[in-house]
């Protein structure tokens, strides 16, 4: 009863700088923790970030603490992950997900997520 919406992926170049965005309509009225999983070809789906709706809360993977950052914008429905120091390992569809029944609760597994965007992706060259 919520829709994702990500935007933001592109091309960018080794150590540059990318802003993913995740538009929530819907049953917006309710609180949802959100998180980000990224899956590349060939791998499985990963965990990104997540963040708690009253955002009082983060969980980072290890692979790209201190380069991403997962904020919201509750009055625009929005999530963002701000990626800096990009590398091509990171090169993937990234989604974005909401999760239901525990929002101040930053989770990690995929499973407990209840509602996804379509992706966007992202592509980082060498």
């Amino acid at each position: 009863q919520v829709q994702l919406v990500e935007s933001g992926g592109g091309l960018v170049q080794a150590g540059g700088s990318l802003r993913l965005s995740c538009a929530a309509s819907g049953r917006t009225f309710s609180r949802y923790g959100m998180g980000w999983f990224r899956q590349a070809p060939g791998k499985v789906r990963e965990f990104v970030a997540a963040i708690t709706w009253s955002g009082a809360s983060t969980k980072y993977a290890e692979s790209v603490k201190g380069r991403f950052t997962i904020s919201t914008e509750n009055a625009k429905n929005t999530v963002y992950l701000q990626m800096n120091g990009l590398k091509p390992e990171d090169s993937a569809v990234y989604y974005c997900a909401a999760e239901r029944d525990y929002p101040e609760v930053a989770r990690t597994r995929a499973v407990l997520y209840d509602y996804w965007g379509q992706g966007t992706q992202v592509t980082v060259s060498s």
